[in-house]
């Protein structure tokens, strides 16, 4: 819409010009349009025109939408206001995510000359960046310092933490620190009004609102110094515990620079199995120890600790059924989702197990003879490859899920445990074989592990593209620049779920070894 000119203010000033563009993104679930209410009830009971719009954004920001409200200055009572917002023309730009805040400075809404763009510093994760295999979560660090470059003044906080601190959500912490930041002429009592008019969780949003405003305008009580950390103490029966104190004796007897990892391994490998599995972790880990070269760091062995607990807490049907049954689960979801106690929930479990993951929950033996079979695959994927729906919130899903993890006991003895043993061994075998010949290769290849994870198709991409690296290692053996070799391949495995990076990583290192 084109804006008109002839409309002028009492003073003779452009009416278009004078008028205070404001807009905030935000991503689904953040309360932008109870944000943007907010501020139109402020400005209209300072007795201002005002107009409020709303632009649905894309799935991969899942559902961000930009709001955008024009506030007319005092004493026009007929503005010719707009619809959307253009580059280069936005005073206040209010960013409820990191990435959001980078996504306006691309489209020129916040520029040097006239923009104040407050923003939350926390990070709500687009589906392109929960896609990647490895890291793909883009950095906030750059955004930020491009933000106080683009813009006439940057107020930044974490407005996601100051509202969960307070039982509210987003939207009210940074209505406060709108209000703190000073860039509308309508005092903080106006917008504490026009929470209190909404009637809804008004004391909590308050709350929430006063953090905000106390981020950007600086606290008024000294910070105080952080507790130091403890850590948990643990609890369970006697001889679990003196178990347990075994192991930790065996962790102290590991190189220093690699305790504290092998105490976080062992700490995961018991929590996926018992004791007696921490036992075989620390085996590894000191077989590992006895070939280090104390002159790196001992770098194999911190490797080895993270990793193969990796390996050794393999996901399985038996593992993600206990985390779906555990109640700090329920209790996380609760949180997130603001259920009050007398509300009730459903909670829906999307199951789709693959005729593989059926038959790796039979015993080993057994378990190889039907996977070796097309009939019998044939009819595990007919019996159980649909989606299966599970209601967690009610006694008969829940029990399903508990049944399932119940048995964790049993586990040793299926044969995903011995198909994962049997990758395991392998795998430190070609590490330890390295290890003879060249230090950086052995410690290339550990790292190497991460490439799989999770489990049903993600396991199987994953396991494919290990599988893949391992192959192009034979190929860089012996050269003086082989783990670099092996660290590009695997960061090129990492890129993209297809696999294409890595196609074109392996064709390179073919190109210059045949």
């Amino acid at each position: 819409m084109t804006r008109m000119d002839s409309v002028m203010t009492p003073q003779g000033a452009d009416s278009a010009r004078a008028i205070t563009k404001l807009v905030v993104m935000a991503v689904g679930g953040q309360g932008g349009g109870v944000l943007t209410g907010w501020i139109e009830a402020v400005a209209r009971a300072a007795g201002r025109a005002v107009q409020a719009t709303s632009v649905a954004g894309v799935a991969q920001r899942t559902g961000a939408t930009i709001y955008y409200v024009e506030i007319a200055p005092e004493g026009v009572a007929a503005p010719v206001f707009s619809l959307a917002p253009a580059a280069g023309d936005v005073d206040i730009l209010i960013a409820a995510e990191m990435m959001e805040a980078g996504r306006a400075i691309q489209r020129g809404f916040v520029t040097p000359d006239r923009t104040v763009l407050i923003a939350s510093e926390h990070r709500a994760l687009a589906v392109s960046e929960k896609m990647v295999p490895g890291n793909g979560i883009a950095r906030a660090e750059e955004v930020m310092a491009a933000a106080g470059i683009a813009a006439q003044r940057f107020l930044s906080a974490d407005m996601e933490r100051l509202a969960v601190a307070k039982g509210s959500v987003i939207s009210a912490s940074l209505f406060g620190a709108l209000a703190g930041s000073g860039a509308l002429p309508f005092p903080r009592e106006a917008f504490e009004a026009a929470i209190r008019n909404s009637g809804k969780g008004v004391e909590a949003s308050l709350a929430a609102f006063a953090a905000g405003f106390e981020a950007v305008r600086g606290a008024t009580q000294p910070p105080q110094a952080e507790a130091p950390k403890r850590e948990p103490e643990i609890t369970g029966p006697a001889s679990a515990l003196a178990d347990w104190a075994a192991l930790m004796d065996r962790v102290s007897a590991l190189p220093e620079p690699a305790r504290d990892m092998a105490r976080a391994g062992l700490q995961k490998v018991v929590a996926f199995q018992d004791c007696a599995y921490g036992v075989a972790y620390l085996d590894h880990l000191h077989r590992v120890a006895a070939m280090d070269d104390p002159t790196r760091d001992h770098a194999l062995t911190h490797e080895a600790a993270k990793y193969i607990a990796t390996a050794m807490a393999y996901d399985d049907v038996i593992g993600v059924a206990g985390r779906k049954t555990r109640a700090a689960r329920r209790a996380r979801i609760d949180n997130e989702m603001g259920r009050a106690s007398e509300q009730e929930m459903q909670v829906t479990e999307f199951l789709h197990p693959r005729a593989e993951e059926i038959a790796s929950l039979l015993p080993a033996g057994l378990g190889a003879r039907v996977t070796a079979s097309p009939r019998w695959m044939a009819r595990l994927d007919r019996w159980f490859g649909h989606g299966r729906r599970i209601r967690s919130d009610r006694v008969t899903g829940f029990l399903q899920l508990y049944l399932l993890a119940g048995l964790r006991g049993y586990r040793r003895r299926t044969l995903r445990h011995a198909q994962e043993q049997a990758h395991l061994n392998t795998w430190l075998a070609r590490v330890t074989e390295a290890r003879q010949a060249d230090y950086d290769l052995a410690v290339e290849l550990l790292r190497c592990r991460r490439l799989i994870k999770g489990y049903s198709d993600t396991h199987a991409r994953g396991l494919s593209k290990f599988d893949r690296v391992m192959a192009g290692v034979e190929l860089v053996a012996g050269r003086d620049d082989a783990a670099d070799w092996v660290r590009r391949l695997r960061e090129a495995a990492l890129q993209d779920e297809e696999g294409r990076a890595l196609d074109g990583a392996l064709q390179t290192v073919r190109s210059f070894a045949g």
